[in-house]
């Protein structure tokens, strides 16, 4: 391991990438990875707010998802870059609370909002003659407020208690950016009781949406069973089976990183594993939602077609 100097209150972050030829390799990939994301989700964002016909629930909620992984990925990409190319792999003690406190909210807050949108489509498909009632713009905008509400409110909780945590002199985080367990175990207090405010946490941001999502999933896949119309249950399914694959590859690295006590935690297995849900799921999301959906691909040959007009 690299010696830093510990004498400083700012904390070291390792990184993702070790010093070397493999390490500019595997940096290189993330830098199309990490275009890809901003580009793709920035994208979404202004053609669901340019495009009238995308004015809907389904849409609106999937705007605010493209925009909290534009923010997700803005969190700890950077200065993960920053320290690999130019070596200043120290962060403030102050902007290490801030990364804490935009990641631990973004997390929290995605994970209700993925439940929200499985709400939305489980009334769309079972009751779609109640949709207007029960996913109408005020609900939808209560769903989005609360899901960023209630991922701030517990992020302010978590930032607050690990800014006041006991810091032993050893100060480096084998991490790419700030995470709660890293940072745990660099504390000289007993910690036990926190740890299992993370997992209840986990529980209820993570594990419960996730169940949630997977019980009106089922109910979809049923209602979808019994459809006489062939074009009905195509749309159902592609719908469906695009929220699933972005729920699986966000809910269960998630789980699988928070979930686990701390004796079978290890850094490198904790590093790879956030790189799914820091890095790939905000470029998989636009790319899901985009391909694999008719509205939106004509949404954007309207928006590019207007703007087209406007330039000759």
């Amino acid at each position: 391991m690299e010696n830093y100097n510990q004498t400083s209150t700012n904390f070291i972050l390792l990184g993702l990438f070790p010093p070397s030829n493999l390490g500019l390799f595997l940096f290189t990939l993330t830098v199309p990875i990490f275009l890809m994301a901003l580009t793709g989700n920035l994208c979404m964002v202004l053609l669901i707010l340019l495009d009238a016909q995308l004015h809907t629930p389904m849409y609106f909620l999937l705007s605010q998802l493209s925009l909290m992984d534009l923010i997700y990925i803005c969190t700890t990409v950077p200065k993960m870059a920053s320290g690999f190319l130019f070596g200043n792999k120290s962060i403030s003690f102050i902007g290490c609370g801030v990364q804490c406190f935009f990641f631990a909210t973004l997390a929290g807050s995605e994970g209700l909002l993925l439940m929200s949108m499985s709400y939305d489509r489980y009334v769309a498909i079972c009751f779609p003659l109640h949709y207007p009632i029960h996913v109408n713009r005020r609900v939808c905008v209560l769903m989005i407020l609360g899901s960023w509400a209630m991922g701030a409110v517990n992020s302010c909780a978590h930032t607050i208690y690990v800014l006041h945590m006991p810091y032993c002199r050893y100060r480096t985080i084998n991490h790419f950016y700030c995470e709660i367990p890293a940072m745990l175990t660099l504390a000289c207090a007993d910690t036990w009781l926190y740890e299992y405010i993370v997992f209840l946490s986990t529980f209820i941001f993570i594990l419960f949406p996730f169940i949630v999502i997977l019980a009106s999933y089922g109910k979809v896949l049923l209602a979808v069973y019994h459809m006489h119309s062939q074009e009905g249950r195509k749309k159902a399914y592609s719908t469906c089976s695009a929220h699933l694959t972005v729920v699986t590859f966000y809910y269960v690295p998630c789980a699988y990183t928070y979930l686990r006590p701390k004796s079978l935690r290890s850094p490198a297995e904790d590093k790879l594993v956030a790189v799914f849900y820091t890095m790939l799921t905000p470029v998989f999301n636009p790319l899901i939602y985009s391909l694999r959906n008719k509205e939106v691909l004509g949404a954007l040959r309207r928006v590019a077609g207007k703007f087209g007009s406007k330039a000759l």
